[in-house]
């Protein structure tokens, strides 16, 4: 697949007038065609993380994330036996520097609708409102503490070791944001994504 699904979303979005990003209704309609294109028999074979993390061009891999970009990698975890579950392909806003590697939300533990929610919004914290490449959430873990419209931010923060990347850090463009929400590329290890969302789920909503 590399990023190829992308391109493909993005181009039919563009033929029928959706500006990526910009509005709502655009948003709602390029997680839409994320969900609809994996679901077409081929297509679906081809999408998960170790294809769109095996996309290594120039413009695309970097080893040097910046905060409030997204990204997605093979991660594997230091302490993997004895964590009760973690998923192998993160995608990630990093929100802080941490000790060894950083601090990343990770929309994955998010079932779709309160992933949806969170997005939404993390659009209120972009740079500018242009989505292109220097687009970018001016995001820390003390400003989604701060506010209640990202509460939904608490079960998704990890902290990721670079040393434990198997991969580079995939760069996803701004205008790919919303499709990359809801490809299956998630890799759970140790539970079901049922079990992930309903954890995660409890600690979004509590309180």
């Amino acid at each position: 697949m590399s990023a190829k699904i992308f391109d493909d979303i993005l181009a039919k979005g563009i033929r029928q007038g959706q500006v990526p990003a910009r509005t709502a209704k655009a948003r709602e309609w390029y997680r839409t065609q994320a969900q609809k294109m994996v679901k077409a028999g081929s297509t679906a074979r081809k999408v998960s993380g170790e294809s769109l993390t095996s996309t290594r061009t120039a413009d695309r891999t970097t080893k040097t994330p910046i905060i409030g970009n997204m990204y997605t990698f093979k991660y594997d975890p230091k302490h993997k036996d004895t964590l009760p579950y973690y998923d192998r392909y993160p995608l990630i806003f990093p929100i802080n520097k941490a000790k060894g590697g950083i601090l990343g939300i990770n929309f994955h533990y998010l079932p779709p609708t309160l992933r949806a929610q969170l997005m939404d919004a993390l659009y209120s914290a972009t740079n500018n409102k242009d989505y292109d490449e220097n687009t970018r959430l001016k995001i820390s873990y003390e400003i989604l503490n701060s506010a209640s419209r990202f509460r939904f931010f608490k079960p998704t923060v990890k902290h990721y070791l670079t040393s434990h990347m198997k991969t580079p850090l995939i760069y996803i463009n701004p205008a790919e944001w919303d499709v990359a929400l809801f490809l299956p590329t998630a890799q759970f290890v140790g539970a079901n994504k049922q079990k992930v969302y309903a954890d995660s789920r409890r600690i979004a909503l509590r309180g």
